[in-house]
């Protein structure tokens, strides 16, 4: 959880006297203060909406970890994983505890080895490649290198980057890589486990792909012009964003490159960060779950700009004219899909074009106002409505299925 951010429950019930509501706010408020620890104080608001009481109840998100407090501080902490509530593990509620102390995972010292655990040389030798000097003061502002106990120690982003025993310390720490015969896992063609320094472990994993992807050539009128299956910058992103934002804290799960017929999905542990929603993080908002591998991939100029790197897979789509990505938080892993068929172009009903052009003067429309305007029957209307509410186009509002007064609008 984030602070600053604020999520919001609420429910009705009909309206009752003054006392009532007094009564359902209190019987609230007491809920949170003797059901969870630490204290949490919820902004309460009973507010009137058509023959009803509408409650609101605005909860700030604050870093915990806040438990139940019946279940204890190690079996009552609770997360929220897609449309499911899920009791989080050790692993879970220790990054919730570095976020309140604002420690990332790789920011922290590991203190079973020394400096010479570290290939500082091999490390050296990609700054150089970028006209960058990997001196001692740099290895501390990168937090290559972090103050314990008065001694400077290695941090764990360093054992994860140039570790020369990182297998030791994260045997989940590498990146398969498989190409697959069809579109689905039953048969493999060829498969790879890369286990090198991070910054080269994104251009062998991209030299994969691009070994079991095929290229196409457009003849200009003096040069031929290569074209890749995928975006080359899409593959790009999509790879180095699982290697900068996987949760190494987790234990048993790997990154993942599956190459198919159609597409190429790239999995890494850990789904977003807390505070971060898909909406926000498409949006540009930026929350870096590994300060100093993100710190040292800048300085390499692997990534560029905070936040930008899941629009620039959309964008490289888009100029690529494929199909758009798809992003999904699978249980705590987070997948990039990308697809090698062209966008295909959509034609639309007259009747859809009609709604668009209502929707544009009114904003809103109710089944009744769409049947007249496509001069159909209500059960024919509320169908096309509802179907454009499965595919996404729009958002039902109202106080339930039978409500007659519901309307809808544009997502």
């Amino acid at each position: 959880m984030q602070a600053g951010h604020i999520c919001l429950l609420s429910f009705s019930f009909c309206r009752k006297t003054k006392k009532h509501q007094m009564t359902e706010e209190e019987r609230l408020s007491s809920a949170f203060a003797d059901g969870i620890h630490p204290l949490m104080i919820p902004d309460i608001r009973i507010s009137p909406f058509r023959d009803r009481n509408l409650i609101t109840v605005s909860v700030p998100h604050t870093v915990g970890p806040y438990y139940v407090r019946s279940e204890g501080p190690e079996k009552g902490v609770y997360v929220r994983l897609g449309s499911t509530n899920r009791r989080a593990g050790p692993e879970m509620i220790e990054a919730i505890r570095r976020l309140m102390r604002n420690v990332s995972f790789d920011e922290q010292p590991c203190t079973e080895i020394n400096s010479e655990d570290i290939d500082f040389r091999a490390a050296s030798e990609f700054f150089l490649a970028v006209s960058r000097k990997l001196t001692p003061a740099v290895r501390k502002t990168l937090g290559l290198v972090v103050n314990h106990c008065g001694k400077d120690t290695p941090s764990l982003g360093a054992v994860l980057l140039f570790g020369k025993r990182r297998h030791l310390f994260f045997p989940d720490a590498v990146v398969r890589c498989a190409r697959f015969q069809g579109v689905d896992t039953a048969r493999f063609l060829d498969q790879m486990e890369i286990q090198e320094h991070l910054p080269k472990a994104v251009e062998t994993a991209i030299a994969f792909i691009e070994r079991h992807t095929f290229q196409s050539s457009e003849i200009g009128r003096v040069h031929r012009r290569d074209v890749s299956q995928y975006p080359v910058q899409a593959v790009r992103e999509a790879v180095i964003n699982a290697v900068v934002h996987a949760d190494y804290a987790m234990t048993g799960m790997n990154i993942k490159v599956a190459v198919f017929d159609d597409r190429i999905e790239i999995n890494s542990p850990g789904a977003l960060p807390f505070g971060l929603t898909l909406e926000s993080a498409l949006s540009g908002v930026s929350k870096l779950r590994n300060r100093v591998i993100g710190r040292v991939f800048r300085e390499l100029k692997l990534i560029e700009q905070w936040g930008t790197g899941l629009n620039r897979i959309i964008w490289a789509c888009q100029e690529h004219s494929q199909q758009p990505p798809r992003f999904e938080e699978i249980g705590t892993s987070f997948r990039v899909t990308l697809y090698s068929q062209p966008i295909k172009e959509r034609k639309f009903p007259d009747w859809h074009m009609q709604l668009m052009g209502y929707l544009s003067d009114h904003k809103e429309i109710a089944t009744k106002a769409a049947a007249e305007i496509w001069n159909v029957s209500a059960r024919t209307a509320r169908t096309r409505l509802r179907s454009l509410v499965k595919q996404g186009q729009l958002v039902e509002i109202g106080t339930g299925p039978k409500d007659p007064k519901k309307v809808y609008v544009l997502k």
